[in-house]
């Protein structure tokens, strides 16, 4: 089972949205794996501001994972996140969690530059976190 947490969510994206452009075309990153045992991340994201993203968090069912992020969140526009048949368009996103096996796609519009992280909640070890670095 998938959790999504946040402060809201809406089950469609907004026409304004829809009709900005900006969700027909984007780059894929190389996708996030949650096991135990392995680094999130092999090295850090280089993503420009302004340019569309989507990420894949796949967990592979060894244990309960987390991942989460708020500063990541609170600056990054996020369009939807697809989990299975079911796209979610939050108005905010503090974690995801993976119960078991799954996958969840995540498109977003980084908004600011800075360095923001993903982490498994609760870890402080640098294979335990997914470092993006936006310009």
């Amino acid at each position: 089972m998938l959790a999504v947490v946040g402060s809201s969510v809406a089950l469609a994206a907004s026409g304004a949205q829809a009709q900005s452009g900006l969700l027909t075309k984007g780059t894929d990153l190389e996708p996030i794996t949650l096991s135990s045992g392995k680094p999130l991340a092999d090295a850090p994201y280089e993503l420009q501001a302004g340019k569309y993203y989507r990420l894949t968090i796949q967990c592979d069912g060894t244990d309960s994972f987390a991942i989460g992020g708020a500063e990541f969140f609170r600056n990054m526009w996020i369009n939807k996140i697809e989990i299975e048949d079911v796209a979610v368009a939050p108005l905010g996103l503090d974690s995801i969690s993976f119960d078991g096996e799954g996958e969840a796609e995540i498109s977003f519009i980084p908004i600011r530059p800075g360095t923001f992280t993903l982490r498994i909640p609760g870890t402080t070890g640098e294979t335990q976190a997914a470092t993006f670095n936006v310009k």
